[in-house]
């Protein structure tokens, strides 16, 4: 029985918010959820270019609304997006996009305003940042109208309240 894909619900981490190996568990390239890894966690840390992120509310609303102006001119149908200091989740429609693609060009004009809006404030002329999200991200496949509505709530209600994604 061939399901009709419905949505993407979308999920990408800041930049070393979420390091291979966390204490919190993990997931790894196509091998799932992973235990912790202290040492793994560590060597990672240690090879981190720049700072982690810790996205700032006018940043989070920079984030949103790039989301929301790219669903616009893609004429894709945008159901829940949240940006949060550490992690976006965006719940999304785009007939014949590939949900990496989707996650990839939100992820890339985000960084070209976040980039923008950074030059512009910036008063010292310091160094830019130069990354803003981890690798990669999860993109789950969305096929039925229950699954679709508890990627919506997850993202606009459970953050808050520290919801489970076991039912997603």
């Amino acid at each position: 029985m061939n399901e009709e894909l419905l949505a993407h619900f979308i999920t990408w981490t800041c930049y070393s918010t979420f390091l291979p190996g966390d204490g919190r568990g993990w997931t790894k390239w196509h091998k799932g959820e992973q235990l912790p890894q202290p040492r793994l966690e560590a060597w990672c840390r240690d090879q981190m270019s720049e700072a982690a992120v810790l996205l700032d509310p006018t940043q989070r609303r920079i984030v949103e609304q790039v989301i929301r102006d790219h669903c616009e001119h893609r004429k894709w149908s945008l159901r829940a997006v949240s940006c949060r200091s550490n992690h976006c989740h965006v719940v999304v429609t785009a007939p014949d996009y590939d949900g990496e693609q989707v996650r990839d060009q939100f992820k890339s004009w985000a960084t070209r305003r976040l980039k923008s809006d950074e030059q512009q404030s910036c008063q010292d002329h310091g160094e830019l940042r130069e990354h803003w999200w981890t690798r990669k991200g999860s993109v789950r496949q969305l096929f039925d109208e229950e699954s679709v509505e508890a990627a919506v709530i997850y993202t606009l209600e459970a953050q808050d309240i520290g919801g489970s994604k076991a039912n997603l």
